[in-house]
């Protein structure tokens, strides 16, 4: 797996380092990858800049190898990190979701494997397949990613990944897992772009880590049903 993380972030700047019971989000979101059984390594992706030392500090802290590259261009800083670190297929993760579900990623990865896609995703944020939007992952071949970076100039298509897929259906095979109907919550969004989702993500964490630092996607669906929705209203 390779997770991109920066300091530099457009609509909330720092969001990696904020708290979330007690910890940076970006280690939050490590610990619980660090957890998944179909990943051979874990390698956290970031820039080159002095301001994202402190993310390869995180990461090293986490015993993970750290990859620095290119600031806006992902297709470079996840194809030249997986060059490096032999990865084969790429799982792509980014750091702003803070509670990506373990077990879903597993999955993910079986799933890709099996059906031999160039890319796979259990991602809500192009295609609607039910997911609460934060928990999953992407998967990409190394040939198809390959394909990605010598032909791919447009900087917007650098810089989103998974749009080269999405909107090239003629020329790669795309697998998209459905959710399953016990944890169809695709109104839950664990994703932090914004300050009030920053907000939502450390309410959640703030009740459900300190009850069990392995918490669900069903113990967040509770704690949403039971006590965040209930006091929001």
């Amino acid at each position: 797996m390779i997770v991109q993380s920066r300091m530099g972030a457009t609509r909330l700047p720092g969001k990696s380092m904020m708290d979330l019971a007690g910890a940076p989000l970006i280690s939050r979101l490590l610990e619980r990858v660090q957890r998944c059984k179909r990943l051979d390594e874990i390698v956290l992706a970031t820039t080159q800049k002095p301001e994202d030392d402190v993310i390869e500090e995180v990461g090293r802290a986490h015993g993970l190898s750290v990859f620095r590259g290119s600031e806006n261009d992902l297709v470079d800083r996840y194809y030249q990190a997986a060059k490096m670190y032999g990865a084969n297929p790429i799982v792509r993760l980014p750091g702003d979701n803070p509670a990506p579900e373990p077990a879903e990623i597993d999955d993910l990865v079986a799933y890709h494997l099996a059906g031999d896609y160039d890319f796979s995703s259990n991602c809500p944020d192009v295609v609607d397949n039910g997911y609460p939007d934060g928990i999953g992952a992407e998967v990409y071949s190394v040939d198809a990613l390959d394909r990605v970076w010598r032909d791919v100039t447009d900087p917007r298509l650098r810089e989103h990944p998974h749009f080269n897929f999405y909107e090239n259906t003629d020329k790669f095979k795309l697998g998209i897992m459905q959710c399953r109907p016990e944890i169809r919550r695709p109104d839950i969004v664990i994703d932090v772009n914004t300050q009030d989702e920053y907000e939502f993500v450390a309410a959640l964490y703030s009740y459900l880590y300190p009850r069990n630092p392995e918490f669900t996607i069903h113990d967040v669906i509770d704690w949403y049903d039971r006590v965040y929705a209930p006091n929001k209203q």
